[in-house]
């Protein structure tokens, strides 16, 4: 089903078209490696739309890479709170101290150099090289692999090792070794806004004349996955104690979700339970007494890439006589509104009166 294009005259059209109709973002002002890095960082697993007010503010705060690096993790989480995938976060900051204090406050210039820092794909590699290095190192992402897999009617799954070898040697043959950054931002451009998964607009694509995909009626075919991720539902019973003008709260720890964020004490347990189901769990987990349970809320649903959390408020007064454990904080109004928590555990207080 596949056929080539001339590689000129496709990075040609696309260029073209890409300088004429390519959005005003703010990184695209500037080869600074700090701010491409940090927008490249945000948009991984977030819309334009909603990573551009991100960006804004950590510039605004941390104007440097050396700022950035002088920052606490509790202060980067914070500021990345309602992004989700909080490594993100975390590898931001590490990735910072690492080039401060291991390159003198600059970047690798290198695919390979950058490849080293924290948290640093190949993707974010390439990006930074090519947009501000001006390194022939082409990008691979979602969109591209979709441009690619329609353009050429490509049916090699992309999350197979053959479908990944088969689109790096593709992508890297048709980059433009003179303009590699603008090149590799037209791809990524061009499947973000016109050759979208879905409500595509293929009469307004520059390479829809040698588009496979569009000639054979295969758009909504390709790309191809091998594979779906299982998703994984957990069950969260959060425990709403008050203490004065204060809550409960636990910073979470170790390799699960949300390390490092601060949420309410909380249960996990196989399936929903009711208030009785809920005692239960409380003594399993070595927390028992007579707990009086008042109210709750929920279970309200929250979607991540491989899990989906099922989570019910539960407001309750502990046992008389009743000490919290150490890790748990009795933290007030002013104190809690600085802790960086989940989106979850955010709209919850939210609520709270």
């Amino acid at each position: 089903m596949s056929r080539t294009s001339s590689t000129p005259a496709l990075s040609g059209d696309l260029l073209a078209w890409y300088r004429a109709h390519r959005r005003d973002l703010p990184w695209r002002r500037t080869t600074d490696p700090y701010r491409i890095w940090l927008s490249e960082v945000i948009l991984q697993q977030t819309r334009v739309d909603q990573g551009l007010a991100y960006w804004e503010r950590f510039v605004a705060k941390w104007p440097t890479v050396q700022d950035l690096a002088a920052a606490s993790e509790a202060e980067v989480l914070k500021m990345w709170q309602g992004l989700g995938y909080y490594s993100r976060a975390r590898n931001l900051l590490a990735g910072a101290r690492q080039v401060v204090n291991e390159h003198g406050g600059r970047f690798p210039d290198t695919h390979a150099g950058l490849l080293k820092l924290k948290g640093v794909g190949d993707y974010t590699a390439a990006a930074i090289a090519s947009i501000c290095f001006g390194r022939p190192d082409a990008v691979l992402d979602g969109n591209v692999f979709r441009v690619l897999a329609r353009v050429y009617g490509i049916e090699t799954p992309i999350d197979s090792t053959e479908g990944r070898k088969r689109f790096r040697a593709l992508a890297q043959q048709l980059i433009d070794p003179e303009q590699p950054g603008d090149h590799n931002q037209a791809m990524m451009e061009l499947g973000a806004t016109v050759c979208t998964p879905r409500n595509y607009t293929c009469l307004l694509c520059p390479l829809q004349p040698q588009c496979v995909a569009f000639a054979t009626g295969a758009i909504d075919a390709l790309p191809v996955k091998a594979g779906k991720v299982k998703v994984r539902e957990r069950h969260f019973n959060y425990l709403h104690i008050r203490k004065g003008n204060g809550l409960y709260m636990r910073h979470r720890t170790g390799k699960d979700i949300w390390q490092g964020l601060w949420e309410p004490p909380m249960v996990e347990t196989d399936g929903p339970v009711d208030a009785a189901g809920l005692r239960k769990a409380l003594s399993s987990a070595s927390i028992a007494g007579r707990w009086t349970i008042t109210r709750h809320s929920g279970p309200v649903k929250h979607v991540l890439s491989h899990q989906v959390i099922q989570a019910v408020f539960w407001e309750v007064v502990p046992p008389d006589a009743w000490k919290a454990p150490a890790q748990w904080k009795a933290v007030t109004g002013a104190r809690l509104r600085k802790l960086a928590v989940p989106r979850l555990v955010e709209r919850w207080m939210e609520e709270l009166p």
